[in-house]
């Protein structure tokens, strides 16, 4: 069976989708997309510069946290940094004293004493100067997070920023050319890449049980209109990006998994090009209508932009295609979807079920239940093998939030690189500006900038973690 990696593989799928004809043709609308898309950035890096795909910062033995924002997300990773060993918990900052102090008595159980900020939207600033933090949590409102991570870095520490990085194309190019620049990481925190199947999925891909990969599906599906009745957390922000903008806006949580699958802007593959549409934008404007709990009585006027679910379909340099869909409105079960298609057949979540020729006995049948548990007890990733039981027990989306703070740490004393790097959070974010275009252009495609300005072909893929 070819591993997907290997040269073999790659001949593979030149021969049949003219990958040099096909990367000489991505080069030349990356190229274009570049110039139309910022003028911020410059084709070539800086003078002194560091690529940081491969990115092995210096090992810390104490790594000195700091975290901005610790509403409904961040509270949860603060209380999970300060029980991990080798954090020395320096900084807690948020505009509300009783979101900090709260976060502060957590962080307090584990022998931390962090110096605490509220009350001035400008105290993480002051925070980053006075505690000098080696690394940064940003859990803010999504229009804050490029402002937060570039500051960030440029005070000297690596940044950790919750999902999706940034929110237009000229700030991701900015945190691109900050992290490289400084040479401080800026990773964005894409849990559900740590969650059990999809680590085990990766494994199988490695494995090469799928032979050669072809197609994709990632999915977001949430209902959360009820987020508009919940005070001052996420609601209270989110519902105005529902309202003004019209895409895929939160895509990364079903598409990271899936990228790493393929390996792209790893040295295999890249994004291409995305097409995208919305669906009329209705239920938001309803619930709206019908809620008695609105956080503000503004949300009954907005005119919702939105549609109530978007669909975008990417094809990469390769050829392969990737459905990503984003639906945090209609009422019905929360789905990730997860799927991952290759010559030999398909892995796929909600609920988890597999066909693969070799593997299962009669592809016209998935082997779910048990039969799903006993495949995965032959493939499980080793690094839930070695960490799985005490992420469960930590919690945070049934461990994964754990487990990805767990490798961060655990990266940084190591001196490894991080599991995502910054071109990553870019390109994986990317859909949404790009998505917002395409759907303003009746679908037309849209090409994807390459952050990493060629050099993902010499970026090694995420490797098998033990």
């Amino acid at each position: 069976m070819t591993s997907p990696n290997t040269p073999a593989r790659r001949g593979f799928l030149q021969t049949i989708s003219g990958l040099t004809a096909g990367l000489a043709s991505l080069g030349s609308w990356q190229a274009q997309a570049q110039t139309k898309t910022s003028k911020a950035f410059s084709i070539k890096r800086a003078n002194g510069a560091k690529y940081m795909g491969d990115f092995v910062a210096p090992k810390l033995d104490k790594v000195k946290v700091a975290i901005i924002g610790v509403g409904a997300r961040g509270a949860g990773h603060a209380a999970q940094l300060a029980s991990i060993e080798g954090v020395q918990f320096v900084g807690i900052a948020d505009v509300v004293e009783a979101r900090a102090k709260k976060s502060e008595a957590a962080v307090l159980k584990f022998g931390h004493t962090p110096k605490v900020y509220f009350g001035d939207e400008n105290g993480w600033r002051t925070m980053l100067a006075e505690t000098k933090p080696d690394a940064v949590f940003i859990a803010t409102p999504w229009d804050s997070h490029a402002t937060m991570a570039i500051a960030s870095m440029k005070a000297g520490a690596h940044a950790f920023v919750e999902v999706p990085i940034a929110t237009t194309l000229k700030d991701m190019w900015d945190i691109v050319d900050t992290s490289e620049a400084t040479g401080r990481h800026c990773m964005m925190l894409e849990n559900v890449n740590y969650g059990r199947e999809e680590l085990l999925y990766l494994n199988m891909v490695r494995q090469g049980v799928l032979g050669d990969l072809l197609h994709g599906e990632a999915s977001y599906i949430h209902a959360l209109r009820f987020q508009m009745e919940n005070g001052d957390s996420t609601g209270s922000w989110r519902t105005f990006e529902y309202a003004k903008r019209n895409g895929n806006l939160y895509p990364t949580h079903g598409l990271g998994p899936v990228a790493q699958y393929m390996n792209l802007a790893r040295g295999e593959d890249t994004f291409g090009r995305i097409s995208s549409f919305s669906t009329p934008a209705k239920g938001r404007a309803a619930y709206a209508q019908k809620s008695t709990k609105l956080t503000s009585p503004k949300f009954k006027e907005l005119d919702f932009k939105g549609g109530d679910q978007n669909t975008s379909i990417i094809k990469t340099a390769m050829g392969r295609t990737i459905m990503v869909q984003w639906d945090e409105t209609t009422p019905r079960p929360y789905s990730r979807h997860n799927m991952i298609m290759g010559v030999n057949g398909v892995l796929a979540g909600f609920p988890n079920r597999i066909s693969v020729e070799g593997i299962t006995s009669n592809y016209h049948q998935w082997a779910e239940g048990k039969a799903w548990e006993d495949i995965a007890a032959k493939y499980e990733h080793p690094l839930y093998v070695r960490l799985g039981e005490l992420s469960k027990k930590m919690g945070g989306h049934g461990g994964m939030d754990f487990l990805m703070l767990y490798r961060i740490i655990e990266c940084l004393r190591k001196a490894e690189p991080l599991d995502q790097n910054v071109y990553e959070g870019c390109l994986w974010s990317a859909v949404g500006p790009l998505s917002e275009k395409s759907v303003a252009e009746e679908g037309n495609s849209q090409v994807f900038p390459d952050f990493t300005r060629g050099d993902w072909k010499t970026t090694s893929p995420l490797k098998i973690i033990t």
